[in-house]
């Protein structure tokens, strides 16, 4: 029987290989055009990066407040804790603090606190944060790196990570490698204009973030992303290989994986097929860390590929919702454990870019290094972090510093 599975993994292998060897290639670099209307015949597109603020309200202060108030909930099933989403018990907490604790005015002077631009780039105004180093050693330059962040995330998530990357001796770090970090908005998300066309997807957005990245004087950089930021920034180094030093990621997306057909045999013949002991820590048992974890947490995944308007709706119009939905994501998707805690805890082508990786423990879906490698060739480093999950900037900003220092000393030192 074993000699049964062994030989159909070979053949499976072997029929890959030869349909789908790797073969370096790029993605073409196109143009386009996602603002409202037509695009405007005559005439170059505005080139000029405005200085931009976060500012609320009174009116708009008032008007979350009041419909904080009129919020209903029906109660969770009894000890159901964060199993079937948000806990309505303890959304009571949240919506109280919200309400009658939460400072706006010290969370917009907070949002501040890194200078934002907005600059017009395919027809959509992008917003972005730019933060460069309060001071450099003699004689030496920035490196430039682009962070972009997934959902439900925001250029937010970078605030804790970026002192460790544009001023790392004042948090204890060497300043071998210092970065001018460059934090833009996905279209659509926080102050990024939204497309308004049909067809915009990941490689739009990387194209559009390159665009962004000549406009402020970059001819090459680094890029770091997870989730969808983890795509965007694999698709900008299939765009542009040219232009993009190095690529760092702690998620990856990778769909077209003929090392998956390993996995019966992975405790098996371990080293033999790649895996680590941590892989298989992370992988097993297959039924309740994997297959489970993917149907139990890509629902919401299903609903926003293919009926985003229906969702939006009582999204937009409920902060409560809006909250629950996000807030459940923050929970789950920090460590799968949470969901049994009263508050929840609160491909397409290969890349041949250098690229480093950081395995955080709790991520979504855990990817081995042999199957990184499959599409990050060039694969510098892949270390496994001790703790974190999927929003890795946010939860462990030293951790993700300290591995992308890592990584760029291996790529600086090629």
């Amino acid at each position: 029987m074993w000699l049964e599975i062994l030989l159909v993994g070979v053949l499976s292998f072997a029929i890959y290989w030869l349909l789908f060897r790797d073969k370096e290639e790029t993605l073409p670099l196109e143009d386009g055009w996602w603002g409202p209307g037509a695009q405007p015949a005559a005439g170059k597109e505005d080139e000029s990066i405005r200085p931009f603020k976060v500012e609320t309200s009174d009116e708009e202060i008032k008007d979350l407040h009041e419909r904080l108030q009129r919020v209903r909930l029906t109660p969770p099933l009894e000890d159901s804790r964060f199993h079937y989403g948000f806990n309505s018990d303890y959304l009571k907490k949240v919506i109280s603090y919200w309400k009658d604790e939460f400072d706006w005015r010290k969370q917009v002077e907070i949002l501040n606190k890194y200078p934002h631009f907005k600059t017009k780039i395919e027809g959509l105004d992008i917003h972005f944060i730019h933060v460069k180093p309060p001071h450099l050693p003699a004689g030496r330059k920035a490196k430039p790196l682009m962070m972009v962040h997934g959902w439900p995330g925001s250029f937010y998530e970078f605030y804790k990570i970026i002192p460790y990357l544009t001023d790392p001796k004042s948090q204890g770090l060497s300043d071998e490698h210092v970065f001018e970090v460059i934090c833009p908005s996905i279209p659509g998300y926080s102050f990024s204009q939204a497309s308004s066309k049909k067809g915009f997807n990941s490689v739009a957005t990387a194209r559009i973030f390159y665009k962004l990245m000549l406009r402020l004087g970059f001819q090459e950089f680094y890029v770091q992303g997870g989730d969808w930021g983890a795509l965007v920034c694999t698709n900008m180094a299939q765009l542009v290989p040219s232009h993009v030093r190095g690529l760092h990621l702690n998620m990856a997306l990778i769909a077209k994986n003929s090392r998956i057909l390993t996995l019966p045999l992975a405790r098996y013949f371990p080293g033999l097929l790649g895996y680590k002991a941590r892989d298989l820590e992370l992988l097993f048992p297959f039924k309740e860390k994997v297959f489970y974890s993917i149907m139990r947490e890509s629902g919401y995944m299903h609903i926003q590929c293919t009926k985003p308007d229906t969702v939006g709706c009582a999204l937009n119009d409920s902060p409560v919702g809006l909250a629950a939905y996000i807030l459940e994501k923050f929970s789950t998707w920090t460590n799968s454990e949470f969901q049994n805690l009263e508050d929840g805890g609160l491909e397409r082508i290969n890349v041949y870019v250098p690229t480093g990786f950081a395995a955080f423990p709790c991520e979504l879906l855990h990817l081995p290094e042999s199957w990184v490698r499959t599409k990050y060739p060039k694969l510098l480093s892949y270390n496994f972090m001790p703790r974190g999950g999927h929003f890795a900037a946010f939860e462990e900003p030293e951790l993700l510093a300290r591995d992308i220092y890592k990584f760029v000393t291996l790529r600086e030192r090629q």
